[in-house]
């Protein structure tokens, strides 16, 4: 029986195109051989690595010979005098306290006040029907002067005497408020005179027309030191 060959598998119709192909591939094959790049490898030499041994560097330490502190000095002592509390003064103090409402006093310059926002207050009276009056009379108000007022020390070692003149405002309960020196001599004295009047008690207060009213009053008081 003799072999038939389909013409599907007859292969001598495609060499061309078999022949084709292997032009194609090995042109390619010669293009990228032609492009290929190539490097020469070096090799890098790092050197030979050596360990060195470093020595401590040794601090050479120096005695350094300071002087002693100097010695403390020696404590001061204060010595004292003690001296009885018995012992009199030969000084003593004349105090002139007689004054009114009506007093002159002389060059009176007022204090100027402060810039601050204006309040209303009761009215400030210098002459009034009825005047304020210490409690127990003039007698009273002396004799509690003279016996609280205490003269000051430096002023009595200055030999500073003379009159401060105080002016003072009897509330209309009788308080004594905003006390003021016009016109001072020192030595403690304008200090002692304000203290003495700050503390004394409620006057008897002014009236205008059957009412208790403020009342601005003015006080000399006269320091002495009679040898």
């Amino acid at each position: 029986m003799e072999a038939k060959k389909t013409p599907k598998a007859d292969l001598e119709s495609k060499r061309t195109v078999f022949v084709q192909i292997g032009l194609i591939v090995a042109l390619a094959a010669m293009l990228v051989a032609f492009e290929w790049k190539s490097y020469d490898v070096q090799q890098a030499d790092l050197g030979a690595r050596q360990a060195e041994k470093v020595e401590d560097e040794m601090i050479e330490i120096t005695n350094q010979n300071k002087p002693p502190p100097p010695p403390a000095p020696p404590p001061q002592t204060t010595l004292i005098n003690i001296v009885n509390n018995d012992v009199e003064i030969e000084t003593d103090i004349e105090i002139d306290a007689e004054a009114t409402e009506l007093t002159e006093i002389p060059e009176y310059t007022p204090v100027a006040a402060a810039e601050e926002e204006e309040v209303v207050e009761a009215e400030i009276f210098t002459v009034v029907e009825e005047s304020p009056s210490f409690p127990g009379g003039d007698e009273a108000r002396i004799r509690f002067l003279t016996e609280n007022i205490k003269y000051p020390q430096i002023a009595r070692e200055s030999s500073i005497q003379g009159t401060v003149y105080v002016t003072f405002v009897v509330e209309k309960n009788g308080n004594v408020t905003d006390v003021r020196v016009l016109r001072g001599i020192g030595g403690g004295c304008d200090e002692e005179a304000v203290r003495v009047i700050k503390a004394m008690p409620k006057w008897n207060p002014g009236k205008q027309r059957g009412k208790p009213v403020r009342v601005q009053f003015n006080m000399p008081i006269k320091f002495t030191l009679a040898g």
